[in-house]
């Protein structure tokens, strides 16, 4: 089972019609349940909460090959769109442990979680806020 909050998935799919008739490619990261008060589950159960902008750290990764906007082993899925309405899994995605995928109509419907491999996996999507961060 996957678990996502759905302020992010409806913030993936806004940025996906945003975009549309381009895709997006966007990391997405995990928080523990147990900072999640109303989520329900297990403490340590993964909950998708977060995305990192895409095109952060653009400029420096053209110069040196890296991709700077996203912290190093901080995301555990990535989001893709597909605007010619393919709700699954392609070659030239990018692959993650968990792989979410829209597609046109950009709704819920049209909104699927699947492994890497690109089997799909079952999805829900919780009513939960993810904590509050702060630079400290």
């Amino acid at each position: 089972m996957v678990y996502a909050t759905r302020g992010l998935v409806d913030t993936l799919l806004r940025m996906a019609s945003d975009a549309d008739p381009e895709s997006v490619t966007i990391p997405v990261a995990v928080t523990r349940a147990g900072e999640l008060p109303d989520a329900g589950l297990q403490d340590d159960v993964p909950v998708f909460t977060h995305f990192y902008m895409p095109g952060a750290g653009n400029s420096v990764g053209a110069v040196f090959g890296m991709d700077l906007g996203t912290p190093a082993g901080q995301t555990q899925g990535r989001f893709v769109s597909h605007p010619s309405g393919h709700l699954g899994v392609t070659e030239e995605d990018d692959l993650h442990e968990v792989v979410f995928v829209a597609a046109p109509p950009w709704d819920g419907d049209a909104f699927a979680a699947f492994d890497r491999r690109g089997r799909e996996r079952d999805l829900t999507v919780l009513d939960v806020e993810p904590p509050e961060e702060a630079i400290e």
